[in-house]
């Protein structure tokens, strides 16, 4: 599926001659918190269902921009997004970090380890794990190390991160507020005079 793309430079050409620009940020709330376009909203991936109001906004006049990381969630958002129908939908070369490398706005707050980096934490890790009950207690851990080797292999050739997915879930990659993480009340659509950081796309009810 092919996806249309911007350079954030002509992203930013665009914003400051006046058109309009809509850019929602699909990483997880913790990530959008440490640093993000000063004018995006936190849409995370792990709940963009735009099933319920894609076939309405399908064919609406102004694209809706999309941003990541680094480019590849923001791509896998876009083909979600032109599945249920959409067709005006753009995705950021290079996602955030090309847009701060660029010198451009972006808003931080506190720092945090990113969603590809703790992919290869726990994807180390468990190839580690595996390997050690392997040679220590039973020849089955071997499979643990070869399961995760072949879900990287898969990740690699498909572009598409099972682990991360779930480890987006994680409470750790909530944005707290009062002693809890929870996540945000379901909306429909895009809303874009949103008072919260995070406005998920889900299903109504």
């Amino acid at each position: 599926m092919s996806v249309t793309t911007i350079s954030p430079e002509q992203l930013n050409a665009l914003r400051h001659a006046g058109h309009p620009v809509e850019l929602i940020d699909v990483r997880t709330p913790i990530e959008f918190q440490e640093v993000h376009v000063d004018f995006a909203r936190n849409v995370p991936l792990d709940q963009l269902d735009p099933a319920a109001w894609a076939p309405a906004n399908a064919h609406r006049e102004q694209p809706l921009y999309v941003i990541c990381r680094s480019g590849s969630r923001g791509r896998q958002a876009c083909e979600k997004l032109q599945a249920a129908g959409f067709t005006q939908v753009v995705n950021v070369e290079g996602g955030t970090q090309a847009w701060a490398a660029a010198g451009f706005a972006v808003a931080r707050g506190r720092k945090v380890i990113s969603l590809e980096r703790q992919v290869r934490i726990a994807a180390g890790a468990l190839v580690l794990l595996g390997t050690t009950l392997g040679l220590t207690v039973h020849p089955v851990g071997f499979g643990l190390a070869a399961f995760v080797g072949a879900g990287l292999i898969f990740a690699g050739v498909t572009d598409t991160c099972g682990m991360g997915l779930m480890l987006a879930r994680m409470p750790w990659n909530r944005v707290c507020s009062g002693g809890t993480c929870a996540t945000p009340p379901k909306q429909t659509g895009i809303q874009r005079s949103a008072p919260a950081h995070v406005v998920p796309f889900a299903r109504s009810a």
